[in-house]
């Protein structure tokens, strides 16, 4: 059983924007997750960290739809959504971006924001047959959403025509988040968000991530291994360690939380 006693509650249940109640994921005899209750209040920057195989991808695969929990239950804005297909998640309001980078190599920047648009889009099947003008200025608007969003994470000029498999790795990264920024998401999941980039790179997006909350009223939850960043941007962090939620609280429980040095922060917390 976890020993979260010398660390802070999480935000009541009460108005949480996602809550999970004793989430469990076992594939075959391998319990992956185990028993993780969370509550993530609304407009708020929350981390999940831990070692390599602690079980923080699983649960945002669980989160996201991409997995059935074994046992437990989801909530998002109040509404019950263990199990439900990805698509319908997201409908819902949820995004995320993922550890390794998942962008069409060969679209461009801007087609690829397009696509985290088709969530929005009216036109049916026959519509885009028929290229009908509702479906045609449709198309316009989303182009023109797409360029906006693009803007906003920082990328503009030749950069929205570029290739995607063209751009450097950080502006990558942002293509991937305005393209799940496009759905325009009340909780936004990011999966490792700085990994690969430098110093600099990840000072920007965490000054981004601030802005978006604030500007956007965007909900994130993240899962980071940079603790520079975890540090200065979370307001509340849960630590999973083989699968079990092992302390939480804000970012000076956490570093001086004598279990989660030994098992994940090491000098990183000095």
């Amino acid at each position: 059983m976890s020993d979260t006693s010398t660390t802070n509650a999480g935000p009541t249940l009460d108005g949480a924007v996602l809550a999970t109640e004793h989430v469990t994921k076992a594939f075959g005899g391998l319990v992956a997750v185990s028993d993780i209750s969370i509550s993530v209040a609304p407009r708020s920057i929350v981390s999940i960290i831990g070692p390599n195989g602690a079980g923080k991808t699983t649960f945002f695969n669980m989160l996201t739809g991409l997995y059935k929990p074994t046992a437990g239950r989801i909530r998002f804005d109040g509404t019950d959504v263990t199990g439900k297909r990805p698509d319908i998640i997201t409908s819902m309001g949820v995004a995320r971006t993922f550890q390794n980078i998942r962008l069409f190599s060969t679209m461009t920047a801007l087609e690829n924001v397009m696509v985290g648009e088709h969530s929005r889009m009216r036109a049916g099947l026959f519509g885009s047959i028929l290229r009908t003008p509702a479906v045609r200025r449709e198309e316009r608007e989303v182009r023109e959403r797409a360029r906006e969003t693009l803007d906003y994470v920082g990328l503009s000029g030749s950069q929205v025509d570029t290739l995607a498999i063209n751009l450097s790795y950080g502006d990558q990264r942002r293509v991937e988040i305005a393209r799940a920024l496009a759905s325009t998401p009340q909780l936004l999941l990011l999966d490792e968000p700085t990994a690969g980039m430098n110093p600099q790179e990840s000072d920007r997006l965490k000054e981004f991530m601030q802005r978006l909350r604030e500007e956007r009223e965007v909900t994130i939850l993240l899962i980071e291994h940079d603790m520079k960043v975890v540090m200065g941007v979370s307001e509340h962090i849960t630590v999973l360690d083989h699968g079990e939620k092992i302390a939480e609280g804000d970012p000076q429980d956490i570093r001086n939380n004598e279990r989660v040095i030994e098992a994940y922060l090491g000098k990183q917390a000095e």
